[in-house]
């Protein structure tokens, strides 16, 4: 779902919940986070909200510090003050349990050279729905690092959320980047957010059927989620409230017996499925440098039929409050709006509990409007 051109404005607005428990040393002022003001809540950044305008470089652009210095000018002629940019798992830790920051650290230095902040896009376990920026020793061993498998029984280029090796192991490069991203910038504070991930989910199936898979969905919904149903019931998205009420308003029970038999319950369970991952990645990142965290959704296209036409468990409306109970330790979930409705889209992820962030939109004069009906 990126655009192709080396770079493209964006539309970001930054209204999300408050980061609690951030504190900087004596004199200093606290890292960017998020804070409520008012009725919105706002990007802080060195002690006073800071509107992200920002360019996001193409998926690999990244990858190479010399393409990057031509692309650094471009970004500041278009008066941006923020620059997306990615950062890959396979580039920072080729070799496992060996970690080489030469290019982050060449990134940070490009966009200080050219007054720029910075929003990293962690390229993990998935980007896309797919596992091809994991590294090559991940790729290559299938058995210690399983793969998903849709309904004809073949394995996918996507790593399983059901294994933990899996999740340990991007967590572990995750984690060690942020560590590096502390010592490295927590007084310059050129990184604003991180993007966890991009555009999670399933693709051709409307679930994992995996072995590990296929076993979680036959037990129970965990306690944790049926919790938050009851606890939000009033306030929850009114299709997923529909499903739940329609199979009895349950309180336990399988997926299936909970919200019925239908691909939206696959999707259901993939969301948390994928929420709990990341979850547990973010929560990890944070301990070691709490910046803002979020993540991306492909939209429902016009001519998707079912979850797997677009990626099944991704953050979509249906399924956002199953994040917000799997994944406390994320801040926003945002919309990739690649379609001309926008105002409807942003009104989908405009909500109590998920403030509105756009970190991809159009770069055409209709992209220009997004980003004015956005802010304003």
């Amino acid at each position: 779902m990126k655009l192709l051109n080396p770079f493209h404005p964006l539309a970001v607005v930054v209204l999300a919940l408050l980061a609690a428990g951030l504190r900087a040393p004596a004199g200093a002022a606290p890292i960017p986070h998020l804070e409520k003001r008012g009725p919105a809540v706002q990007l802080i950044v060195d002690g006073n909200p800071y509107l992200v305008l920002s360019g996001e470089t193409d998926n690999t652009a990244s990858s190479d510090l010399e393409y990057m210095d031509t692309v650094w000018p471009k970004l500041v002629k278009l008066n941006l003050n923020t620059a997306l940019v990615a950062v890959a798992w396979d580039w920072v830790e080729p070799e496992e349990g060996k970690y080489d920051f030469t290019l982050v650290d060449g990134l940070l230095a490009g966009a200080r050279k050219n007054h720029l902040r910075l929003v990293f896009l962690w390229f993990g376990s998935w980007k896309n729905g797919l596992s091809s920026f994991v590294p090559e020793w991940v790729k290559s061993d299938q058995r210690r690092f399983p793969r998903a498998q849709l309904m004809n029984g073949k394995p996918v280029e996507v790593l399983t959320t059901h294994s933990e090796a899996n999740l340990q192991a991007d967590t572990r490069a995750y984690t060690a980047f942020l560590h590096h991203l502390r010592e490295v910038d927590s007084e310059q504070r050129t990184v604003l957010m991180i993007q966890l991930q991009n555009e999670v989910g399933l693709i051709g199936d409307s679930r994992d059927r995996s072995a590990a898979a296929e076993a979680a969905f036959a037990q129970s919904v965990p306690a944790g989620l049926l919790d938050y149903l009851q606890k939000n019931k009033e306030t929850l998205w009114p299709d997923l409230r529909g499903l739940w009420e329609a199979a009895g308003a349950r309180t336990a029970g399988t997926w299936q017996e909970v919200f019925g038999s239908s691909p939206a319950t696959d999707e259901i369970f993939m969301a948390w499925s994928y929420s709990r991952y990341l979850g547990q990645m973010a929560k990890a990142g944070k301990a070691e440098y709490p910046l803002p965290v979020f993540t991306n959704t492909w939209l429902v296209q016009p001519q998707d039929q079912t979850p797997g036409d677009y990626p099944s468990g991704c953050p979509e409306p249906l399924v956002i409050d199953i994040w917000k109970a799997g994944a406390p330790a994320i801040d926003l979930n945002a919309p990739d709006v690649h379609l001309r409705n926008f105002a409807d889209w942003a009104a989908r992820f405009h909500r109590p509990n998920n403030p509105l962030f756009v970190p991809e939109s159009y770069s055409d004069v209709g992209g220009a409007a997004n980003a004015v009906y956005g802010i304003g």
